[in-house]
Order: C-alpha cells, then structure tokens, then sequence
C-alpha cells in the first residue's frame, strides 16, 4: 500500500482526531511528570478533589466546552490549560500531515509515510510538553530531550540525513549552549551558570533532528523570538515574574538548609551554585528570570515545519541574486 491509497481527507481527519486524543495526555504528563507522578497509574483524576474521571468527561476540547470550564464531579474551576494542549496537539497533528505527509511522493510506502509522522508527532509532542512543564517550573525533564534526542538520531534516514550528521548536530547543539554558558559563563560571574542544561539538552534535540545548522537555526530564531517577548512583557508589565512553583521550591530548599548541619549545608549549597534557579532573580531586563526552554521549542517546531520552505525561498533568493 502506498500514500495514494488513502484519500487527503481520511488522513487530516485522522491526524486531526488522533492529535487531540495525545493531547488530552500530555496534560497527564505536564501536571505529574515535574511532581515525580506516574503518567500510567492512576486515571485521569480531577486535580481538586481527585474524583476520577468519567470517559464522557474527557472528551478533548469537547467535554470543557459542555462543562463550561469546570469539574462535573465537584464544581472547581479546571484551567483552561487543559482545552488549550488538547487542541495545540491536534493542530500540529494536522500540520504534521499537511505540511510533511501530503507531501511526499503518492508513491511512497504507507509505513514509511506513517513511521515519518509518528516520529515527527512524537517530537512536536514532546515539544509542547517541554514548554509547559518549563514555564511553569522552569526546568525541562530529561525524558523529553535526551530521549527525542536518541529518537532524533534513530529516525535521521527518515529526513535524509546520516547518522554521523545527526550525532554532530546533537554534539554542536549542546556544545553552544554547554560551552559559553555552563563552563564559561560561571568564571565570569562568580559561579552561577547562565542558562540551564535542559536548555543545552532541548539544543542537543533539535540538532539530532535537524543538523548542527538547524541547532544554530534554532539557537538563533528562539533568542530573537525570546528577546521580544520579553521586552513586550517589560512595557507591559514592567516586570517579569518568575513562576509561583519556582519561588516556593526555592523557600523549600532554604527551609531544609537551616535544619542541616554546617558541613552537610556547605556542600548542598555548592551542589546548589550550578542551578540558576536557586537565587533571587534580580530586577532590570538584563537580569529577568524567563524561561527559553519555549521558544527553543518553538523555534524546533518551525524548524520541523517551515524549515524546508525557508530553506528553498533562501536559496531562491540567493539564485536570483
């Protein structure tokens, strides 16, 4: 069987649907898996009272609409997070068919077209739980980027690329991030590094999937997109605010510190140096707290789905020229 054998509408319906079905899940993974919870066991339950969930109940999208945003089982107000995943997924599902599948060759093997989308939805996937989990807790799981990673580097021939250029993209991915800002950054300034390693290892992703030019790609286009949304918070808000669950994390810390003893504190303390995380942010732009783990995300789902078309309008200007 081959991609002709299945009509264009049959495959966005599909896409569509089964987005929304994976979406509905990654609000499992997005609330439990920075809480240490398992995603498999228990249930969806409701995050007020923990009632178990009824499957008519957890219809995407559908089942907040008809419940007017809040919890059939005891009326608490459920955040419009949940709709707002469910629905990101199904449309990147969809974009994912439209913009890669559906353009293929109708000759190509249906299991090659479907092994090319699960891997390319798996990452988009991935991608947006990575972004929630950091704006909220502002740390990225290492399931997410070490494991796209190697899923980047196993599916390479999938995007025409070799193996040893996905393994190189991944080493310059994380080298641009590690390099100036874990390793030098700290001499500079005491001993705080300037970004985390999720932020290298979400680099370290994007270049297993699409070369150390789309690392740098990403590298770029994130801290441009990064850069403006938080000068617009600036003159917005004058401020930007770290997330609640960061700064109570912090207060927990300082609270299991005072009851340890002197050497016990000291080398928590020098194991806490390496996290930009564990002191108070300090005020001005040039010292604001933001996550960048979303717009490196953001910047590697453009790359999975425009990248092919700003490549060929370059080279098209650069011929014309």
């Amino acid at each position: 069987m081959t991609l002709a054998d299945f009509p264009p509408w049959f495959l966005r319906a599909f896409a569509l649907c089964f987005g929304l079905l994976w979406g509905s899940f990654l609000n499992v993974v997005i609330h439990r898996v920075p809480r240490e919870l398992s995603v498999v066991r228990p249930g969806s339950r409701c995050p007020a009272c923990g009632t178990p969930i009824r499957a008519y109940d957890n219809i995407p999208v559908l089942s907040y609409l008809l419940l007017r945003g809040r919890a059939r089982c005891c009326g608490a107000p459920v955040s419009p997070r949940y709709p707002l995943v469910e629905a990101v997924g199904g449309v990147l599902s969809l974009a994912i068919v439209e913009l890669i599948i559906l353009r293929l060759p109708w000759s190509t093997p249906i299991l090659h077209a479907l092994a090319t989308y699960t891997a390319d939805l798996a990452l988009a996937l991935g991608l947006v739980a990575a972004t929630f989990i950091d704006l909220e807790h502002m740390y990225i799981p290492d399931g997410i980027t070490i494991g796209g990673a190697v899923l980047g580097v196993a599916t390479a021939s999938l995007r025409s690329m070799g193996f040893t250029d996905a393994l190189l993209g991944a080493a310059v991915g994380f080298a641009v991030v590690w390099l100036p800002f874990v390793v030098i950054y700290p001499r500079i300034r005491g001993g705080r590094v300037g970004m985390g390693l999720g932020d290298a290892k979400l680099l370290m992703l994007a270049g297993a999937w699409f070369g150390w030019g789309g690392a740098l790609f990403v590298l770029g286009a994130g801290a441009v997109q990064g850069s403006i949304v938080a000068i617009a918070l600036l003159l917005l808000r004058g401020s930007i605010e770290e997330p609640e669950a960061v700064r109570l994390e912090r207060e927990q810390i300082r609270a299991e510190l005072a009851g340890m003893s002197p050497e016990e504190r000291a080398a928590a303390e020098k194991e806490l140096a390496q996290d930009p995380l564990a002191e108070e942010p300090g005020e001005g732009f040039g010292q604001a707290r933001i996550a960048f783990g979303p717009f490196l995300a953001l910047a590697t789902l453009e790359c999975l789905l425009v990248g092919r078309d700003i490549l060929e309008a370059y080279f098209s200007w650069i011929d014309a020229g």
